[in-house]
């Protein structure tokens, strides 16, 4: 039996509520848009992403596993804080909050090196991002807020076509859109 691939829904769900955040943070919507990035967050980045990454275990994609169901858990996180529990935390403590996820965004993107080069350029964007937002509210740097909004739709952006990628290439039986040949992996420690 073939199992479908859920990258696409996966990437998606994370492209799209990506996007919608960083129109907010980048200044293009106003924060008045925020329940709708909500909405998605639930819906679509946390719950179909989630989907996703335990499909991805089924298949035995350790990164994707992890990837989907992680930043699903985010958008989940995300929703939960800024509804129920954002009121009197310190900028400082989503500033935290933020830069953690860049460190584990990091080692992720680490795992990219040997993986197709969009998914790389992705990890990249993302954990850039991570870190601009997390630094802007823990030293109090709006601007850096903004530049992390400008980088979070290109990681979006990233996202959304590697997702069409891999839909549109499956369904054609083969490359429409490239994505890259994979790095080269690490070499592995030399045996004691």
């Amino acid at each position: 039996m073939k199992l479908a691939n859920p990258a696409p829904l996966g990437l998606f769900g994370f492209a799209l509520t990506t996007w919608l955040l960083c129109l907010v943070n980048a200044g293009f919507l106003p924060g008045t848009s925020v329940p709708l990035v909500l909405a998605m967050a639930i819906a679509f980045g946390g719950t179909a992403q989630f989907c996703a990454g335990l499909m991805e275990m089924v298949k035995g994609n350790t990164f994707g596993f992890v990837a989907f169901c992680s930043y699903g858990a985010f958008w989940w996180s995300f929703a939960l804080f800024v509804e129920f529990f954002a009121k009197d935390v310190p900028g400082a403590a989503v500033g935290w909050y933020l830069l953690a996820w860049g460190a584990f965004t990091f080692a992720m993107w680490i795992g990219t090196f040997a993986l197709n080069r969009t998914l790389f350029l992705i990890f990249l964007a993302l954990w850039v991002t991570f870190a601009l937002l997390g630094f802007a509210d823990l030293l109090g740097i709006p601007s850096l807020g903004t530049l992390g909004g400008y980088g979070g739709l290109i990681t979006a952006l990233l996202a959304f076509y590697l997702g069409a990628a891999e839909l549109i290439n499956e369904a054609h039986g083969h490359t429409v859109l490239p994505i890259g040949a994979p790095g080269a992996r690490l070499a592995p420690a030399p045996a004691e």
